[in-house]
């Protein structure tokens, strides 16, 4: 498979990293918009993009491979209020994208345990329910897509829940989304449930980067030869 990625901080050098080792080959490694106008050709060459770059890049990048036909996976968050217009360009350009606010196969086993349990506590009424993520200092967007992703699921199957917010709510439909920034720490997830009986908590712990790096690969495998938008839900055959 022959990758263009998009984005080349950390998690860009990660993927390289497995991408090799699986035989794959990285045609084009580029760090802004600007690089692949100018790599145009080259870029066009690639079986698939995946994208990890800034927010304020994501929407641009993500246009530009919908453009020129390149089936494009990207991990970007932070840029969602533009998605739908992604998605309508990808659908009229007959292209292919899969984003998610994250790629590791165990977060998304995590999304649906997430709503399965939301929905079992929708008769609950007495449990008060929260949800924290905590991630490395170097995270531009707070608080995490893959917080924001748990969020939805949660208010989606619980009737009491109608929005988040990023503190401690203090309204009944309020859910809390709680963000904490610690050095080194690539990621954790913990939906909490809370009665004056017991607690319930629901917690995914991330122990690299390699395991996004991973999920973006098999989702770029699978998304190449495919025409359309989708999410991991339906790589995964949820």
């Amino acid at each position: 498979m022959k990758i263009a990625l998009i984005g080349y901080g950390k998690m860009g050098k990660t993927i390289e990293k497995i991408a090799l080792n699986d035989g794959d080959s990285i045609i084009l490694r580029t760090k802004s918009n600007e690089d692949l106008k100018q790599n145009l050709e080259l870029f066009k060459t690639a079986d698939v993009a995946i994208e990890f770059s800034k927010p304020t890049a994501a929407f641009e990048n993500i246009a530009f491979c919908i453009d020129h036909q390149v089936p494009v996976v990207s991990g970007t968050t932070g840029w969602l209020d533009q998605y739908p217009v992604a998605k309508q360009m990808c659908e009229s350009k007959n292209s292919a994208l899969l984003y998610a606010s994250n790629f590791s196969i165990g977060v998304n086993i995590f999304f649906e345990v997430n709503r399965f349990l939301a929905k079992r506590m929708n008769a609950h009424a007495d449990y008060k329910v929260a949800i924290e993520e905590i991630h490395h200092t170097e995270k531009k967007d707070q608080p995490s897509g893959t917080g924001i992703t748990l969020a939805e699921g949660v208010i989606e199957m619980l009737d009491r829940k109608e929005k988040w917010v990023n503190q401690e709510g203090s309204i009944e439909n309020e859910l809390s989304l709680i963000s904490k920034r610690i050095d080194k720490v690539p990621g954790t997830h913990n939906i909490i449930y809370t009665s004056s009986i017991d607690t319930i908590e629901l917690k995914h712990t991330a122990h690299s980067r390699e395991g996004f790096a991973k999920g973006a690969l098999m989702a770029a495998r699978w998304l190449k030869d495919r025409k359309g938008v989708f999410e991991m839900k339906e790589m995964l055959g949820f």
